[in-house]
Parts: structure tokens; sequence; C-alpha cells
């Protein structure tokens, strides 16, 4: 079974910055593609961001476009997502999840494509 674990959350100020992980447990983590999804308070959760197995290919909501960057490094079993320009709508709950791929170079942005979960890990952008 494998585990994921988020961190890096916290609070921020609109304008500032912050970095997601998603720790896997399970190696080899390079057959996993990995997703970033968020949900705010009374909304439905969204699709943020993915990254395939190899970090070969990126993907990302409109929302976050050219200001979210996706990244792993696979020897360290992580996934990050450095979060720029920060505005007070992006506060939610941030959740990675992962897929079985191989060495497939898709990712995915639908909640049932995934078949693991992590906790959460809450950002907050307020002044």
């Amino acid at each position: 079974q494998l585990q994921l674990v988020e961190s890096g959350g916290g609070l921020v100020q609109p304008g500032g910055s912050l970095r997601l992980s998603c720790r896997a447990s399970r190696v080899p983590f390079d057959y996993y593609a990995i997703g970033w999804f968020r949900q705010a308070p009374g909304k439905e959760r969204e699709w943020v961001s993915c990254i395939s197995s190899s970090g070969i290919r990126t993907n990302y909501g409109d929302s976050v476009k050219g200001r979210f960057t996706v990244s792993r490094d696979n020897e360290k079993n992580t996934v990050y997502l450095q979060m720029n320009s920060l505005k007070p709508e992006d506060t939610a709950i941030y959740y990675c999840a992962a897929r079985i791929v191989g060495s497939s170079i898709l990712c995915y942005d639908v909640e049932s494509d995934y078949e693991y979960w992590g906790q959460g890990t809450q950002v907050t952008v307020s002044s």
C-alpha cells in the first residue's frame, strides 16, 4: 500500500510563496504519476496540477498556470508544488494523489484516475 504524506502548508500573505511536498512510502516511486488537488471550504475538490512518472510531462489547471510549478525527485520519493504569487482564492486543503503508470508519460486531471491519496495540508492566503 502506497502512503503519501503532504507537508509545507501554512499561512502566507497574498503575493507570497509556499512549497508543498508530497513524500511517498514506496519504491520504485518512478512508476507513479502524481496529481495535486485542492478543496476550499464549501467547494468541490479541484485539480491543480500533475506530473508524469519520470517528470517529463506536467500539466496545470487554468487558475494556477504561470504561478505554480510541479516537479519531482524520484531518488527522494518526493514531488513538489512550488506556489508563487499566491492569492486568497488559493486558500484550500491541498492533496497529492498517485496512480501507478509504469513508464507512461501521461498524467491525469480527474480524481477517479488516482488510486492513492494523502491526508492533505492546509494552505491559507490572507493578510
